[in-house]
Order: C-alpha cells, then sequence, then structure tokens
C-alpha cells in the first residue's frame, strides 16, 4: 500500500518531535498516538523495525531513495567479486565497418574476383598500350572533293586524312573529362600487307600515362594531316585541346584542318531515319549490323571498373566499339562524297 505526501509529511514530523521531547512532555502526544493507531498495520511494524531518523534529509534518504524497487540488490561482497560483464559485441556492424573499409581500399588493389586482366594491345609505356589493325582494301587514287561538306572548289588527299575518335570518361566535357583512348585510321601502304585502311588505338590504364598518350599522338599527326571525325569538332577535338593544355604539351590540334561529318549527314539524312547517331547511319546507310556491341555510354564505367581491379572484359569491348567507330567513318566519307558526285552528275544530265 502506498503514502500519500501528507501522510509522510506528517510522519516525518511526528519523528522529529519524538527525538526532541520525551513522551511526557510532547504536546503533539496524542496527535501521535491517533496517527499511530491511523496508519495500516504494515506500516506501523516498518517503523518499529527501524530506529527513528536523525534529520529531515536522512528520513527522505531512507523512506524514499533507498525504497526497494522489488528486485533485490546483491551484496556488496559479491558485486566486487563478480566479473564484470562484456557487451556482446554487434556482428552486424562490424562487417558494416569492415565492408566500407574494403570499398574504400579496392582502388589500391585488384580484388581476388577479378580472373580476367588482360588489356589489348602492347604496352609501349608504363600504363599505356597500343592497339594496331589493318584492314587490306585499295586506296582511292583521286583527291576526294568535299563539296558535300559546303567547301566548294576543295579537296583533299586520301592519304592525309586520319580519322579519329576518342573515349571519355564522361560527356560532360571540362576540366575533369579526360580521353581514356584514341582512336585513329588513315589509309596506309604497309609493304608487307599492301594497302588498306590502318587503326591504331592508345589505351591507357592508369592515370599517369596520359602524358605519354598525349605525346604518342602528336607524333602521328603531320601538316598535312586533316581529322575527320562524328561530332569531333564539337566535342573531341576541344577537349584532347584542354588535355594537352593541362598536360604542358604543345596543342598540335588547332593548326589542321578538320572535316566533320555529322552536319552533311544531317542535312542529308535528317527525316529519313529515328536519328542520325552513328550506329544508326552504319546500320540504315552502310548496312553494317554490330555484334555484342557494347554502347558508348557504358565505356565510362568499364574503363573506371578496371581501375578499380575490375575485369577487363568490358574494357576489351570498348575497344571493339572504338575500333568499329573509326572504320565507319571512312567508309562514310567515301559514300558522301560518292553520292554528293551522283548528285552532281544528275543535275548535269538535266
Amino acid at each position: 500500500m502506498s503514502l500519500s505526501l501528507d501522510k509522510l509529511r506528517l510522519l516525518r514530523r511526528q519523528a522529529g518531535d519524538a527525538t526532541q521531547a520525551p513522551p511526557s512532555t510532547s504536546a503533539s502526544a496524542p496527535a501521535a498516538c491517533a496517527a499511530e493507531t491511523a496508519l495500516p498495520p504494515a506500516a506501523n511494524e516498518a517503523r518499529a523495525r527501524k530506529p527513528a531518523p536523525d534529520s529531515v534529509f536522512a528520513w527522505v534518504e531512507q523512506e524514499i531513495k533507498h525504497k526497494p524497487t522489488g528486485v533485490a540488490a546483491p551484496p556488496a561482497a559479491a558485486a566486487a567479486s563478480a566479473p564484470a560483464t562484456l557487451r556482446k559485441p554487434d556482428v552486424g556492424g562490424l562487417h558494416r565497418l569492415l565492408g566500407l573499409r574494403e570499398r574504400g581500399t579496392a582502388s589500391a588493389r585488384p580484388r581476388a574476383s577479378a580472373q580476367d586482366r588482360q588489356v589489348p594491345g602492347e604496352q609501349i609505356a608504363d600504363g599505356l598500350f597500343l592497339i594496331e589493325a589493318f584492314l587490306p582494301q585499295a586506296i582511292p587514287t583521286a583527291p576526294l572533293s568535299l563539296a558535300f561538306a559546303r567547301r566548294e572548289g576543295e579537296a583533299v588527299q586520301p592519304r592525309d586524312l586520319l580519322f579519329f575518335d576518342t573515349e571519355t570518361t564522361g560527356l560532360a566535357g571540362g576540366t575533369g573529362t579526360r580521353a581514356f583512348m584514341i582512336g585513329a585510321a588513315d589509309w596506309h601502304d604497309d609493304g608487307e600487307r599492301g594497302t588498306g585502311l590502318r587503326i591504331r588505338q592508345l589505351l591507357m590504364t592508369t592515370m599517369a600515362a596520359e602524358t605519354a598518350m598525349l605525346r604518342t599522338f602528336a607524333g602521328w599527326l603531320q601538316p598535312s594531316t586533316v581529322f575527320c571525325s562524328y561530332n569531333g569538332r564539337c566535342y573531341d577535338a576541344p577537349l584532347l585541346k584542354t588535355r594537352y593544355r593541362l598536360a604542358r604539351q604543345r596543342e598540335p590540334i588547332s593548326a589542321l584542318d578538320h572535316v566533320d561529318l555529322l552536319f552533311p549527314t544531317r542535312r542529308r539524312y535528317r527525316g529519313t531515319w529515328e536519328n542520325c547517331r552513328l550506329a544508326t547511319i552504319e546500320r540504315q546507310l552502310l548496312q553494317i549490323v554490330r555484334e555484342d556491341d557494347l554502347p558508348g555510354s557504358e565505356a565510362p564505367a568499364a574503363w573506371l571498373n578496371y581501375l578499380r581491379g575490375g575485369s577487363a572484359v568490358n574494357l576489351r569491348r570498348v575497344a571493339e566499339h572504338n575500333h568499329q567507330d573509326v572504320v565507319t567513318l571512312a567508309q562514310l566519307m567515301l559514300r558522301l562524297v560518292a553520292e554528293e558526285q551522283r548528285e552532281r552528275e544528275t543535275l548535269a544530265l538535266q
């Protein structure tokens, strides 16, 4: 049974009076006796067993703070001898911490699960690989007219054309975007293999290899070189110019001529197909169907995954995608020149 606050105060007052005055002279003795008889039997027995407190604070300490709560406290000696209880470790939290640490250091060492780390080509510098291929074909003998690109009266020598395309870490541009692969194709006369289209690709597998890649690509250029690309005038060329400047190398691109095939292709085939992307043009116009091709949008993820210790499977698919891009540029150039010449001959006969 619980006691109200008023009854507790009355008990405290009575206990204090009992310790200060003898029972015979206490003015509140009858009231105290009445209070004694009014209390429940359990409370009277508890008071009889406990000595009277010396002060109000001692009484509060005894009656309120040290009231039993229903759980028996262990003896002092037993508590001192009992060993400290260790808190059970949070296994899930430890696993999460280990997982974070493994992800943070994955780029420093290859993952054990990545078995295929073979990069195509031959290593020509630290972290830089050169991939070469040769497609035997006849080289055009006459200069190629640029009338299809609205450059009347201009022509280019076929051997001066350099079809190029880059694979980059993103499409946003700016100083944070870099080209991790440069593909280039040109018509070449090889002493052993004859005439054909020579394809060369530079692939860097470390960030530090960019300087060597830019220097090697600059060595492929001549004063008579004419760039040929698909949207390269607006994207690939400015990106490479930025990388040359950041690498503190002489920028060799601005001094050379550039034929961008995107704009004449749009003027001629706009509305004919759903879009004028290079993959659409080569499928609809050149009848080229790619098999197991990796979309260009997935190229950045494939390269970054390899840098973090992942497999090189998708990186090789990026190289195949880039290889086909530069081969398609050479065929598209010849097709646009032939279409323009055919239209002019038709108009001349009329």
